[in-house]
C-alpha cells in the first residue's frame, strides 16, 4: 500500500504537531496526503502544518464534535485508504504507515488500528491503560469493535456508505467499527504500527474525557450499566494493580498520588457519564472539547478605533 491520506484533528497543538509531521516525513510510505482539521486553534498549530505543506481544513468551535471533524477531513481526502491520528501522537518507527495499511490487502478489512504507548511524562495509570488496551500480540481478524482513532485507518469508500456519527460526545470510532462488523467486514489490530500518545491531563481533564466517552457508550449500548458498586470495585482493583506494578518497577513513590487521583477520576467520570447520556448541549461541548477556553463568537466589527495603550 504505497499511498494514503492522513487526517489529523487538532486544537492548540503547536507543542506536538511538528513532531508528528516530522515523523510522517520519515515514513517508508512516501505518497501521503496530509489534512489537518483545525477546530479554532489560537496558537501556531495551523502555521506549523502549512510549513510542512499540509492542507488545512477549519471547523468552527461551535460545530465541533470528533465525528464531524473527521467527516470534514474525509470529505477533503482523495485517497481510498485514510489514516487517522491525533495531533499529540508521533510514530515510533518509519514503517508505521506501512504496517497500518498492510491488512487492507484483504478486501474484507474495513479498519485497522495500532499500538499506543505513553512517554516519560505520561501518568503511570495511563501507561497501564495503554498496555492493557494495546497488547503486543496482533489480532488480524478481531471479532469486537474496540479501536481508537488516535492511531487508525479506514477505507474511504466504506466511509461514504457510513459517515461518522456527529452527534456522539466520543467513541465515534467504536460506533463506526460496530457498523463495519455488522456489514460482515473485519477489523485488524496491528501492534507494529506503534505511536506515542502524549497526554498531560489534569484530574478534571481525565474526569471529562471518561465522562464524555461513557455518555457515548451508553448511547451505543443502552443496556449497559455502571453503578456505585462498579465504581468502588473498579477503582479499588485498578489502584491496587497500579500500586503493585509501580512497586515492582520501583517507581511507586513518584507515582503514588497520580495513581489514586487518575483512577478515581477515570471511574467517577464513567459513572457520571452513564447517568448523563443525552444530547450534546453547548455547555457540554465547551466542557468536553474546549476546557477553560471561551468559544470564539463572531461579532460585527465596530467602526471605532480601539484604544491603543502604551506598553511600558
Amino acid at each position: 500500500m504505497s499511498s494514503c491520506s492522513l487526517i489529523i484533528r487538532a486544537y492548540n497543538e503547536e507543542q506536538h504537531i511538528g513532531r508528528l509531521l516530522e515523523g510522517v516525513r520519515h515514513q517508508t510510505v512516501k505518497d501521503v496526503e496530509v489534512i489537518l482539521v483545525d477546530s479554532g486553534s489560537r496558537d501556531a498549530t495551523a502555521d506549523i502544518a502549512e510549513h510542512y505543506g499540509v492542507k488545512v481544513v477549519h471547523i468552527r468551535p461551535q460545530e465541533f464534535t470528533f465525528g464531524r471533524s473527521l467527516n470534514l477531513g474525509l470529505a477533503a481526502a482523495t485517497r481510498d485508504l485514510v489514516v487517522i491520528a491525533s495531533a499529540h501522537v508521533y510514530p515510533v518507527y518509519p514503517d508505521w504507515l506501512e504496517k497500518l495499511l498492510e491488512p487492507f490487502s484483504d478486501p474484507q478489512v474495513a479498519l485497522t488500528y495500532g499500538k499506543q504507548r505513553g512517554n516519560a511524562a505520561s501518568k503511570f495509570s495511563e501507561r497501564q491503560v495503554f498496555a492493557r488496551w494495546y497488547p503486543d500480540q496482533s489480532d488480524p481478524r478481531q471479532d469486537h469493535p474496540f479501536c481508537n482513532n488516535a492511531n487508525a485507518a479506514i477505507r474511504r469508500s466504506l466511509w461514504e456508505e457510513q459517515p461518522y456519527d456527529e452527534s456522539l460526545t466520543g467513541l465515534e470510532d467504536l460506533a463506526w467499527a460496530k457498523w463495519a462488523l455488522s456489514q460482515s467486514y473485519t477489523i485488524s489490530y496491528v501492534p507494529e504500527a506503534e505511536i506515542v500518545h502524549v497526554h498531560n491531563e489534569t484530574p478534571r481533564g481525565v474526569y471529562n474525557r471518561y465522562r464524555r466517552e461513557a455518555m457515548a457508550f451508553k448511547r451505543l449500548y443502552p443496556e449497559a450499566h455502571f453503578n456505585l458498586w462498579d465504581f468502588v470495585r473498579l477503582t479499588t482493583s485498578n489502584i491496587a494493580s497500579d500500586l503493585w506494578h509501580a512497586a515492582r518497577q520501583r517507581v511507586l513513590l513518584r507515582n503514588l498520588a497520580s495513581i489514586f487521583w487518575f483512577r478515581a477520576m477515570q471511574f467517577h467520570g464513567t459513572r457520571i457519564g452513564y447517568r448523563q447520556s443525552g444530547p450534546l448541549t453547548g455547555q457540554l461541548r465547551q466542557t468536553f472539547y474546549y476546557p477553560r477556553e471561551q468559544l470564539a463568537v463572531e461579532v460585527e466589527p465596530r467602526e471605532v478605533e480601539p484604544i491603543r495603550y502604551n506598553e511600558r
